[in-house]
């Protein structure tokens, strides 16, 4: 199928509507964005003299939620300029310009009816060839497409988004009988490739995959809570990351998505399934007293919790009032504390005989059942299922990966025991002498279906380094990081160390990787597959050191941290970076001397060492600065000062981009550095730049000189500082910081243009370090920052 996306529209500006289109504008895509016509004029409107036929007054609704995607948090756009890329108009003046629209998706109101009807409209003015999709969560996909054209059948298919678009990895696709195999293929790919999404396909049952699930098994804990005489609060202590969940857990998810959107999503699968099914689907009638109250979460400032002041209280769903916040602990939740990995702690849970125990068994064994009883109607394999799961909800686990992981065939004796029914081909699979759902096998992973184990299919970009590493080893190791081999002539450094801090274990390992890929391969790929890429350097350690009067140590690692960073950039092989999530202090300062940044779209990337009352001493505040320089298209005249000014105003007020490409407009990344909308690409996207920047010839960098402001420089940067202290905007200790990065930038007392060599600037950034860990101020940020979390202004 020759087919490309350059332009969408979105039918539909609300929340899901407005969210769906910033993800298209952060991808690059332009993007119409569609809605009803105002059958009224605003007070502000006639004020303006306006009628309803003026266009500002007729795109009104779509217009005001484009604005709107500047203010909601977490943010919909990776930056700001991406706004320009969505275009506002209307449902019946705008439906004209589908004829340039390679892709419609509908997200209109859940009405059946109402669908139906936009859609007549959209198949009277889209052309031939374009993909048609609804963001339905629950009504029939193949319902909305009775009596379209046979084009329009073809090309129609469901696509549903989960809220937030563009952080939740989750879609969903549904094909209809009519839906062509090459576009349910093409979607797939382009979901997966270009949306950045983990797709799975589902079958059109209500609710399709995730929420199927998900909600039976919040309706099951909700019963079991109050079957069993559990709180809110207790419940949710023992239903987040101890078992593999969201922080948020149970309840707190529920007042994050609405109990009136929850309400709705359990409502419709009530209302078609039949027996025991249904039972479980009806809503508690507590539940329904809240949404009658307008208690339905964050949205409206109460729900299952309400903040006073500084405390957080829970309902009481007996008496619908708000009392302290209780934790459940119990003998098995201190043991599976202590574990090490989910499923360790999981078997310790759900098989004590404790309050936690007999809860997590109950809620567990419920939702393992349920997602078996439904393999074929929802999903066609439990991969499917356990992805949806994963990507939807946020679950570490998918049910039948859970139901692995405490044992198939003790669980299934322990529920037979029980009474409690187990499906029918659960029990033939036993009877067969297959003991587990997966099986892992010559570092290939398998599943079960139908009789055999097959193998799971993966995107052929998707770098698994666990299976790398089972299969080949690794080159060399230590306590913080390893060099593995990941094909075709690459080499990969990853960090493994407590949180991916720096140490001198991470240090030596980037000497021995740049040593080695010289002699033996093409280049070099730095990353992990981590929570974080690296939250910077070891604090306790420094701070141990420093409390110890060991300046002569710190000296040591600093030294040598600059140095392994300056091989880092002479390299003679290209090195290129692949960072994501938070990617901070020591772990931007890692990034910046390479050939190259490859970065996930999600990367939050800053010099944040002034939070703990340092400066950056890897190389950061230098190689700020000369990418800043790097920028500057070759013969264009420039203000060094302002340079100067940027990249003081970033290291002094710890920005830390919220997206890569706010990154890049911080000038962490360049216009050649690459980002990878889906996060399980990115391995694969950096190992292919160092390949083509190997193909090409790689040409190791020359060492030139760096230009600096000087005194003179160095005495305006410090009038801004000298400003915001005056205002009472920072303290004195920061006052005295600020001043420390400002020479480290102004390259110290030399004249204003003084061009000076790296190791000069290098230099100067050790001495302004090592002055400040000394400081006692600097010692209590510290110590604040590894006891609380978070910075001390002192």
């Amino acid at each position: 199928m020759n087919q490309l996306i350059k332009k969408a529209a979105v039918l539909g500006s609300g929340v899901m509507g407005s969210g769906i289109a910033a993800h298209l504008a952060n991808i690059g895509i332009p993007t119409l964005l569609l809605d009803i016509v105002p059958r009224e004029l605003t007070k502000e409107e006639e004020a303006k003299g306006r009628t309803l036929d003026d266009k500002e007054v007729r795109n009104r609704i779509s217009a005001t939620s484009i604005q709107k995607l500047l203010k909601q948090k977490p943010a919909p756009l990776s930056s700001k300029q991406n706004l320009a890329l969505i275009e506002a108009g209307n449902l019946e003046d705008d439906l004209v310009k589908l004829k340039d629209v390679d892709w419609v998706i509908e997200v209109v109101v859940e009405n059946l009816h109402v669908k139906k009807q936009v859609f007549e409209k959209v198949d009277q003015y889209r052309k031939p060839g374009s993909i048609i999709s609804s963001n339905t969560s629950g009504i029939s996909v193949e319902a909305m497409v009775e009596g379209r054209s046979e084009d329009f059948k073809k090309h129609f298919l469901g696509t549903h988004f989960f809220n937030p678009p563009r952080y939740l990895k989750l879609l969903e696709i549904i094909p209809t009988k009519y839906t062509g195999s090459e576009v349910l293929t093409f979607m797939k790919t382009f979901g997966e490739d270009v949306l950045g999404k983990g797709v799975v396909v589902a079958k059109d049952t209500p609710n399709f995959i995730a929420n199927r699930i998900g909600t039976y098994g919040l309706l099951v804990t909700v019963q079991e809570m109050l079957k069993g005489g559990y709180s809110v609060g207790e419940v949710d202590s023992i239903t987040g990351p101890l078992i593999g969940r969201a922080k948020s857990a149970t309840f707190r998810t529920l007042d994050v998505v609405g109990l009136d959107t929850f309400y709705h999503v359990a409502n419709n699968v009530y209302e078609q399934v039949e027996g025991r099914e249904k039972d479980v689907f009806e809503v508690p009638a507590f539940i329904k007293t809240m949404v009658e109250k307008g208690w339905l979460g964050s949205k409206s400032g109460q729900g299952f919790f309400l903040k006073q002041g500084k405390d957080i209280l829970e309902l009481d769903p007996n008496t619908l009032e708000y009392v302290p916040r209780k934790k459940l602990s119990t003998p098995a939740v201190e043991l599976a504390k202590q574990e090490k990995g989910t499923a360790n702690k999981l078997k310790a849970l759900v098989y004590a005989d404790d309050r936690a125990g007999q809860f997590l068994w109950n809620t567990f064994t419920a939702s393992f059942v349920y997602s078996a009883q439904l393999l074929g109607e929802i999903a066609e394999t439990i991969v499917d299922i356990d992805r949806a799961m994963k990507w939807g909800f946020g679950w570490e686990m998918g049910p039948f990966e859970a139901w692995d992981a405490i044992g198939l065939q003790k669980s299934v004796q322990k529920m037979k025991e029980s009474g409690v029914e187990i499906p029918v081909w659960v029990e033939g699979m036993l009877e067969k002498g297959f003991t587990s759902f997966y099986k892992e096998e010559n570092a290939e992973l398998f599943f079960y279906q139908n009789g055999e184990y097959k193998p799971v299919e993966f995107n052929t970009k998707v770098i698994d380094l666990k299976k790398i590493k089972n299969q080949k080893g690794v080159i060399k190791k230590n306590s913080g990081a390893s060099l593995i081999d990941i094909g075709d002539g690459v080499a990969m450094l990853e960090f493994h160390s407590p949180n991916n801090a720096i140490g001198l274990d991470i240090v030596q390992m980037i000497n021995y990787a740049v040593d080695e890929v010289e002699k033996n391969y093409k280049g070099l790929v730095i990353g992990n597959q981590g929570k974080n890429f690296c939250v910077g350097a070891n604090l306790a350690m420094m701070l141990m050191e420093a409390q110890d009067d060991n300046i002569f140590e710190l000296e040591m690692v600093v030294r040598q941290l600059q140095q392994a960073l300056l091989k880092v950039k002479y390299s003679s092989k290209p090195v290129v970076a692949a960072p994501f999530g938070m990617t901070l202090g020591g772990g931007a300062e890692v990034c910046l001397p390479t050939s190259h940044i490859q970065a996930s779209a999600e990367t939050y990337m800053g010099l944040v060492e002034v939070g703990v009352g340092l400066l950056p001493g890897g190389g950061g505040n230098k190689e700020l600065y000369i990418k800043h320089l790097e920028g500057i298209p070759n013969g264009v005249p420039f203000d060094l000062q302002n340079v100067a000014n940027k990249v003081f105003e970033t290291i002094a007020m710890a920005k830390v981009s919220t997206s890569a490409e706010e990154a890049r407009e911080n000038n962490f990344l360049n216009a050649a550095d690459g980002i990878s909308v889906n996060s399980d690409h990115l391995l694969y996207d950096a190992k292919h730049a160092v390949l083509s920047l190997s193909e090409k010839g790689y040409k190791p960098r020359v060492r030139k000189k760096v230009p600096v402001v000087g005194e003179t420089g160095y005495a305006t940067l410090l009038l801004g500082a000298e400003a915001m202290r005056l205002s009472g905007y920072i303290s004195e200790h920061d006052l005295k910081i600020a001043k420390k990065i400002a020479y480290v930038i102004a390259g110290g007392k030399v004249p204003f243009g003084t061009e000076v060599d790296e190791q000069y600037l290098l230099d100067l950034e050790r001495e302004a370090f090592l002055s400040l860990i000394r400081e006692p101020k600097s010692q209590q940020r510290m110590q604040h920052m590894l006891l609380k979390g978070k910075p001390l202004r002192n």
